[in-house]
C-alpha cells in the first residue's frame, strides 16, 4: 500500500513526497482510513511511528474539502513541546 491509495489532496501528497515518505506506516495504514470516514479513533504505538501523520493527514484533507468559517479541528496536546511538534508537522505535510 501506498499513500495514494488513500486519495488525500495533491497538496498533501506533495507534502508527503517532500518528506520522503513512500510507504505508510502500519497506524497510519489502520487509522488513516478510519479518520477520512469520519470516526472517532484512539491508537497507540511506540514513538518514531507515524502517530502525528496517522491523524494529521486526515484532518488536513478535512480542512482542505471541508466548510470554511467554522471550527473544523482542535488538537489538545499534552506539553508545550509536543503541541510544537505537531505544529511542525502539519506545516510540513500541508505545504
Amino acid at each position: 500500500m501506498n499513500f495514494v491509495a488513500f486519495q488525500l489532496d495533491h497538496r498533501i501528497e506533495s507534502g508527503i513526497e517532500a518528506l520522503g515518505y513512500t510507504e505508510p506506516t502500519s497506524i497510519q495504514s489502520q487509522s488513516i482510513p478510519s479518520i477520512l470516514q469520519g470516526r472517532d479513533l484512539m491508537g497507540m504505538a511506540q514513538t518514531g511511528t507515524g502517530k502525528t501523520a496517522a491523524f494529521a493527514l486526515p484532518i488536513l484533507q478535512h480542512l482542505l474539502s471541508g466548510p470554511r468559517n467554522v471550527v473544523r479541528a482542535l488538537i489538545i496536546a499534552p506539553t508545550r513541546e509536543l503541541a510544537e511538534q505537531t505544529r511542525e508537522a502539519f506545516g510540513q505535510l500541508g505545504r
